[in-house]
């Protein structure tokens, strides 16, 4: 899920053991009781810090117009500041399945973040945690869609909310056993991943979803490296759409119980992406 917590939307992320830092590094998650996308999601990619040691997984996202990259406003806030303590650092996006964190082989893509002017100024409530990359260069890709306005308002006020699936994808850290703690989650992961999840409650800014793999909703969900990626719907005959429902932000530390993530259906979400894509 992604990288901060409830209570502090700023909260610091943890990057690769292998980087030594001068300070530390912000948050990223990744898929929980999931399994390797290969060519499932080809415009879902991961924001990458590139280093003189190598290449590091940062957060991750998805591709929703041929230049615009969509994530999440805690991934791109930092990123003037780490490049101003290090020259040497540039910050890239991929779509490779799997990352070269050596960087010699694989596809990058530079560009330009845009932070959410609003970040941080709404609370819990709506802390506008949403923001998007625009890339030099069109990736030879389809893009995502994005939902109607409120469509998850209408699901709700129909009942169809309830019983509807979403599949969750990025990059980062693992957890294949619900029985551990922190000491359960392998942060060496660094390929594509996806599952799919159990709709928990909706409020004005947030879809929540389950973790957990067992019981009647079966889900898996995010952890850290996954901050920015996409949750696809799925339709009412339970078939997964192109369309970015939420895109992942917080949830438990532990990457067991709950996934918070910001919806993108929103009149302050649908605000900020008017500046850069055409909305249905």
């Amino acid at each position: 899920m992604t990288l901060t917590q409830l209570n502090s939307p700023n909260r610091l992320h943890r990057l690769a053991a292998a980087i030594v830092l001068a300070a530390a590094a912000l948050p990223a998650m990744a898929i929980t009781f999931g399994t390797a996308d290969g060519s499932g999601h080809p415009n879902v990619g991961s924001m990458v810090v590139k280093t003189p040691n190598g290449v590091f997984q940062w957060c991750s996202g998805t591709l929703i117009a041929p230049q615009v990259f969509l994530t999440a406003s805690h991934c791109t806030q930092p990123i003037a500041q780490y490049l101003s303590d290090h020259p040497d650092w540039q910050f890239l996006v991929t779509f490779d399945p799997v990352i070269d964190t050596t960087g010699t082989t694989g596809t990058f893509y530079t560009g330009t973040p845009h932070t959410n002017p609003l970040y941080g100024s709404g609370g819990q409530n709506d802390p506008h945690d949403i923001a998007v990359i625009t890339l030099d260069s069109a990736p030879p890709l389809s893009p995502a869609s994005l939902p109607t306005a409120g469509l998850f308002d209408a699901m709700k006020a129909s009942g169809t909310l309830n019983g509807t699936r979403f599949t969750a994808v990025g990059y980062g850290s693992t957890r294949d056993s619900i029985k551990k703690g922190p000491q359960g989650i392998d942060d060496s992961n660094v390929e594509r991943q996806t599952v799919d999840q159990g709709f928990r409650f909706l409020t004005d800014a947030w879809l929540t979803f389950d973790m957990l793999p067992t019981g009647s909703n079966n889900s898996g969900g995010t952890c850290y490296g996954d901050s920015g990626g996409p949750h696809f719907l799925h339709d009412t005959n339970g078939t997964e759409t192109e369309i970015v429902a939420a895109i992942t932000i917080t949830g438990d530390t532990q990457c067991k119980s709950s996934d918070k993530d910001y919806r993108t259906d929103s009149p302050s979400a649908r605000s900020f992406l008017a500046n850069f894509v055409t909305l249905p």
